[in-house]
């Protein structure tokens, strides 16, 4: 095949659409100018006599050194906690910001949703703005003609489609720009947190689309704090902080480092002398976040001390994403004697569970607990955050195999037969 210059950058391998090489950008704080929305406040600040940005301008470098490449056909996350860069990368992969420092490729048509309302005018309704946004998309006056009905069906807004969109609710701007965004049928679609104001069955709908959007062929990079949408789409993903790479990889191990240096980040001080030392999840293959209802689960805890330490045993439980505990046991429970611990000690002990929950996300959290007088020698939550994948059949936090054993009129119904599915 032939080699295509993207910008100013070489692309020889047929199959790459989008590579990001070595890319740094480095804002100048309070003169950041990359657009006249940037320059006007600037020339406003200068008239009132505000001293000139030049004088209190300050370096600061975003993204320090970002490189990556992605295949046609590939779903690939990007995480990381706010600030760390995730959006800037996303600006420079659509070209609205140049980076300072690298190179950035991009092969074919690219569809981006990455601010909820992005090129919206107010004051026109969401008929007119989804050909204004098509047209700002790249889409033929035509092509936004034939996919309008697809378009506006997705995203389930008929009732107000000759409404002002000034009128409408966040989640209503993020539906219909979404919508728009994913008819335009890119080689590259680029899906911002913006999702998350969705509802629960719309954003379902956004996945079951993205998914449809890379099996035809695409490309994605999604952008998200769902940790579970990003393992369930993504293969592959990196993990920034302050503008760096610390992670690459599957997105199994990505998430797995992501929630480690969460936890080591945000654990609060310890006021006792024996503490959770370490925590791991996995199945029967490795380490995992992620897990398939009915799966086997291994909660590996560590504990050791830095003085003699009072009898504890050893609690795990389990909440859903509303912090509803769905489970809890202990070391105690299940007929093992408190361990005491010496200066210097280590203690482990593993945990196996089938995981007989619906899909969703849960949060593990640990107690080192004394239950003779009801104390809690130390507490981390959320010691790991893990996903569960589970049959479209089953809604809710637990899954009890459900089957249908008798089904149809009463007079068709013989007793101890099993029901026939027609």
């Amino acid at each position: 095949m032939g080699t295509e210059v993207c910008g100013e950058y070489l692309v020889t391998t047929p199959d790459v659409v989008l590579r990001v090489d070595k890319v740094s950008k480095k804002f100048s704080l309070g003169e950041m100018h990359d657009s006249l929305r940037d320059l006007i406040p600037g020339l406003v600040g200068q008239l009132i006599g505000r001293p000139p940005t030049s004088a209190r301008k300050t370096d600061f470098w975003a993204l320090q050194n970002v490189s990556f490449e992605l295949n046609r056909g590939e779903a690939f996350g990007i995480v990381g906690a706010n600030g760390a860069g995730k959006s800037t990368v996303l600006k420079l992969i659509t070209g609205i910001m140049e980076p300072t420092a690298g190179q950035v490729a991009v092969k074919g048509r690219l569809s981006a949703l990455i601010e909820v309302g992005a090129g919206f005018h107010p004051d026109l309704t969401g008929r007119e703005n989804v050909y204004l946004n098509g047209a700002i998309l790249g889409m033929k006056p035509a092509e936004i003609g034939r996919k309008f009905d697809a378009i506006v069906e997705f995203s389930g807004l008929a009732d107000f489609i000759d409404t002002p969109v000034k009128r409408y609710s966040t989640g209503m701007y993020a539906r219909l720009g979404f919508s728009v965004a994913a008819h335009v049928d890119p080689d590259i679609l680029i899906v911002d947190e913006v999702l998350s104001v969705g509802d629960v069955v719309f954003q379902n709908r956004c996945l079951e689309k993205m998914n449809s959007i890379i099996s035809s062929g695409a490309t994605v990079v999604f952008v998200s704090h769902n940790l579970r949408a990003i393992a369930e789409l993504c293969p592959r993903s990196i993990l920034l902080e302050h503008g760096k790479v610390v992670s690459a990889g599957p997105s199994q191990e990505v998430l797995t480092a992501y929630l480690e240096r969460s936890s080591a980040h945000g654990r609060p001080s310890r006021s006792t002398n024996v503490f959770v030392s370490g925590l791991r999840t996995r199945n029967s293959r490795s380490e995992a976040v992620s897990f398939e209802t009915k799966e086997k689960i291994w909660v590996d805890v560590e504990a050791e001390c830095t003085e003699d330490s009072e009898p504890f045993s050893v609690v795990i439980y389990l909440s859903d994403d509303r912090q509803y505990v769905v489970f809890h046991t202990s070391s105690e429970y299940l007929g093992y004697e408190p361990i005491s611990l010496k200066p210097g000690e280590r203690f482990s002990c593993t945990f196996e569970m089938t995981l007989n929950l619906g899909g969703g996300t849960y949060y593990l959290g640990v107690v080192l607990h004394r239950f003779n007088v009801q104390k809690d020698l130390d507490r981390l939550f959320p010691a790991a955050t893990i996903f569960v994948n589970s049959e479209p059949t089953v809604r809710g936090a637990v899954n009890p195999c459900p089957k249908i054993v008798a089904f149809g009129l009463l007079t068709e119904i013989e007793p101890g037969k099993e029901a026939i599915k027609r």
